[in-house]
C-alpha cells in the first residue's frame, strides 16, 4: 500500500488553481519522476475539476492506481493518488483530515485569493504522506482490525495445540495405565526382594 501524490486545489468553475501539493515518487526512477510528477499534477487538476461540489469520487487509473478527490462546499478541493491496494476509507479520511487541518491554518479569506502556492503547508502534506504510508499505524480502525486477525490466528493456533495436546494426553492416560500395571508389579517384586535381606 503505498501514496504516490496529495494536493490542495481551489476550484473555481471548470479550472483549478494549485495551493499546495506533495509526493513520494521514490519508487520511480529517478529520470522518470519529472515526468511522473507533471502526470499526477494533470490528473489531479482534471479530475478536481470534475468532481462535483461535496461530492467523493474514487477512479481506477491504469488497474495500478486510485485517485481518491473530494470537493468541499467552500470549493476548496483535495486529492490522494495511491496504489490500488490503499484502503478507501483511509484515504477519504486522510483527505478530509488534511483539508480540515489546511483551513484551520489558512481561512478561505487567505487561501481564495492567493494567486499562487502556499509552500509551508506542503511540508505538512510530505509529513501525512509518511505517516499515513502505513495505514493499519495511522488509522485506528486498521489497526484494531489487525490486532484482532492477530488475536484470531493465536487463538486458532492455541486450539489447534490444545487439541494436540489432548491427543497426546489420551496416549499418555493409555500409556500410564499400561506403566500402573508394571509399577505395581515393580512395586510388589522390590518389596518382596527387600523383605528378604531385611
Amino acid at each position: 500500500m503505498k501514496i504516490y501524490h496529495i494536493s490542495i486545489e481551489r476550484k473555481q468553475n471548470n479550472s483549478t488553481f494549485l495551493l499546495c501539493s506533495a509526493s513520494d515518487l521514490y519508487s520511480f526512477n529517478l529520470l522518470q519522476r519529472g515526468t511522473v510528477k507533471e502526470f499526477l499534477r494533470f490528473t489531479s487538476q482534471v479530475i478536481i475539476s470534475r468532481t462535483l461540489s461535496e461530492q467523493r469520487i474514487r477512479i481506477k487509473e491504469q488497474d495500478k492506481y486510485f485517485c481518491h478527490s473530494y470537493v468541499r462546499g467552500d470549493d476548496l478541493g483535495g486529492i490522494l493518488i495511491t496504489d490500488i491496494e490503499y484502503p478507501q476509507r483511509v484515504a477519504f479520511t486522510l483527505l478530509t483530515k488534511v483539508m480540515d487541518d489546511f483551513t484551520n491554518r489558512y481561512p478561505a479569506t487567505k487561501w481564495r485569493t492567493t494567486p499562487g502556492t502556499i509552500d509551508e503547508f506542503s511540508k505538512n502534506l510530505a509529513d501525512y504522506i509518511k505517516q499515513y504510508q502505513k495505514p493499519e499505524e495511522a488509522d485506528s480502525l486498521m489497526k484494531l482490525q489487525r490486532e484482532l486477525d492477530e488475536t484470531k490466528i493465536i487463538l486458532h493456533n492455541t486450539v489447534e495445540n490444545l487439541l494436540e495436546r489432548g491427543q497426546k494426553m489420551d496416549d499418555l492416560v493409555a500409556k500410564s495405565d499400561a506403566l500402573s500395571a508394571t509399577s505395581k508389579q515393580f512395586y510388589t517384586t522390590a518389596r518382596k526382594t527387600n523383605s528378604c535381606c531385611g
